[in-house]
């Protein structure tokens, strides 16, 4: 499966964006998608993640009440809304696939296809 991440942009505090990753060349239903981002300076972190068929969502604490992940499998993307954007959001946000759901959702290895990622910056 190839993915293409796509959405960023310059926003200012208190802003909103919508990350999309479209699926190609696979079976995009069979896998777990989570979103990751990683800013300057920083290690990659889960954002949210979502199951093959969306019954079961993740996000990192502080995300939460802000972003939202969802998931069309008619159409292979993987949404990510974010809302209340703060400039510490500021990152290179990657989508990336994962076989099932379990206690290693945030371990990055764990993801066999990654998108080329987009740049979220959010201005004070």
């Amino acid at each position: 499966v190839q993915l293409q991440a796509s959405g960023g942009g310059l926003v200012q505090a208190g802003g909103s964006l919508r990350l999309s990753c479209a699926a190609s060349g696979g079976t995009f239903s069979n896998y777990a998608i989570g979103w990751f981002r990683q800013a300057p300076g920083k290690e990659r972190e889960l954002v949210a993640a979502i199951s093959w068929g969306g019954g079961r969502i993740y996000y990192a604490d502080s995300v939460k009440d802000r972003f939202t992940i969802s998931r069309d499998n008619a159409k292979n993307t993987v949404y990510l809304q974010m809302n209340s954007l703060k400039p510490e959001d500021t990152a290179v946000y990657y989508c990336a696939t994962k076989r099932g759901w379990s206690s290693d959702l945030d371990q990055g290895r764990r993801y066999e296809s990654w998108g080329q990622g987009t740049q979220v910056t959010v201005s004070s």
